[in-house]
């Protein structure tokens, strides 16, 4: 017990010095300049504050309760309880993390790999009354940099959330939360930093990512995967039928997602303006495609469309439209969507088969296959007369590779010291039981 108790604390001083030594080298390395934050009295724009507020509060929708809904209506009884409180508790824990340490590595130019120090430990939130000063990012100086690093943990938090539906049924929650925690700093904002910091090296590189088919998406999704391996399969797995506790709570759960995926969208302009139409009118466009064309695969092969299959379908367009939203046009929207349709639903089925992996909610198959067609298909049909930048079909698929490579690497690292600290997964007798009794002591009425 001794030697157990020295190796946890040897594995957590060891992550740590990685983590320092990685961060202050990003420090050593930085930009002095370009500014990593101003006091600006008269830049900001009202109707752009106003609208990126109501974004914010729609994307936390998304997650709060979005996702509790989507995934608790699709897990057994005994375990909705326990899903909706690692959402929950997912979604305190990243908010405490990103605006202690990783809104500044994302978001902070320190060096192409990650951000600075300069914003740490809750200081990006200054205001001064009496003079009207606020703080701004250099990104976005038109927002208060309040709004802006809100809107951007709202994102992080709705990343994190999505690995939940990988792992119900079986993951400690202590196991849950250290894994959050490390892998937001780890994995999460060093690949926020490289794709949407101006000075991060996929950015440099012209990576297009408007709104996170690679950073939410196809991180989430890759993560999720190794999440799955990592645990093993539920008990019953491919034997026993896993009855949904309630496709009703998933239909709420996804209208809650579709209509909050117009704040992560349309948003992602940092404006109320003409690009911020545009891309709320394909975020729709690809999300009835992709739900018509998941449809139209299982009447085909199954011969019965189904509500879950439309909900997934149209999850699958608004995955892979994100990264495109600010890019393309209406027409290309739609190409997007029924191809991730198509796609996404032989990801939830026979490339699910083929991988062994209890992915439980289809985390890998729906949102990282339809991060990867869509980051694809953006190098494709991204129009310069859109978005000012023209599409390149080999930079798209190279930032791809890379963010697919990291998550899983240091994912599977981070499992493998949570493992060493609390254990992964759940006894046989808890996991019988249900996560809900054993776990947190409560239990859906009858």
């Amino acid at each position: 017990m001794r030697l157990l108790k020295q190796m946890k604390r040897a594995m957590l001083c060891t992550l740590w010095i990685v983590l320092g030594g990685f961060h202050f080298g990003a420090m050593a390395q930085g930009s002095a300049s370009a500014p990593v934050a101003a006091l600006a009295k008269n830049s900001i724009n009202s109707a752009d504050t106003a609208w990126m507020m109501f974004c914010t509060a729609l994307v936390l929708m998304m997650t709060l309760p979005g996702i509790a809904l989507f995934y608790g209506g699709m897990i057994r009884r005994k375990n909705v309880i326990n899903t909706f409180a690692s959402v929950v508790a997912v979604a305190t824990v990243v908010t405490l993390v990103w605006f202690a340490v990783g809104y500044s590595l994302a978001f902070t130019p320190g060096n192409r790999f990650l951000g600075s120090t300069e914003r740490m430990w809750f200081s990006s939130l200054e205001y001064v009354k009496d003079t009207g000063f606020v703080a701004v990012s250099y990104i976005a100086p038109n927002l208060p940099e309040s709004v802006f690093s809100m809107f951007h943990l709202s994102f992080a938090i709705i990343t994190a959330a999505l690995i939940v539906g990988a792992v119900v049924e079986r993951m400690k929650f202590s196991a849950l939360l250290w894994f959050i925690g490390l892998w937001s700093i780890v994995v999460y904002a060093p690949i926020a930093h490289w794709v949407w910091e101006p000075s991060g090296w996929l950015a440099q590189m012209g990576v297009l990512d408007f709104a996170g088919g690679s950073v939410v998406h196809i991180n989430a999704g890759v993560t999720g995967l190794m999440c799955a391996y990592a645990l093993g399969s539920r008990q019953g797995y491919g034997r026993e039928p896993f009855q949904p506790f309630n496709l009703g709570l998933t239909m709420a759960g996804t209208g809650l997602l579709w209509i909050g995926w117009f704040g992560f969208n349309a948003g992602s302009t940092f404006a109320a303006d003409g690009r911020a139409g545009l891309a709320m009118a394909v975020t729709q466009i690809a999300a009835a495609g992709g739900a018509f064309a998941w449809m139209m695969c299982e009447w085909v092969v199954r011969r019965h469309p189904s509500l879950l299959g439309l909900c997934s379908g149209a999850i699958s367009g608004l995955v892979a439209i994100t990264p495109a939203a600010g890019f393309v046009s209406p027409l290309s929207a739609l190409v997007i969507g029924l191809v991730a349709g198509v796609v996404c639903y032989w990801g939830a089925t026979g490339l699910k088969r083929t991988l062994h992996a209890d992915d439980s909610l289809d985390v890998f198959g729906v949102h990282g296959i339809g991060g990867i067609v869509g980051s694809l298909l953006t190098g494709f049909l991204a129009s310069k007369s859109i978005g000012g930048v023209q599409g390149q079909p080999m930079v798209q698929l190279a930032g791809v590779v890379f963010v697919v490579l990291y998550s899983g690497v240091m994912s599977a690292i981070l499992l493998w010291v949570v493992k060493l600290m609390v254990g992964l997964r759940v006894d046989e007798t808890t996991e019988q039981n249900g996560l809900d009794i054993s776990l947190h002591r409560e239990q859906l009425g009858t």
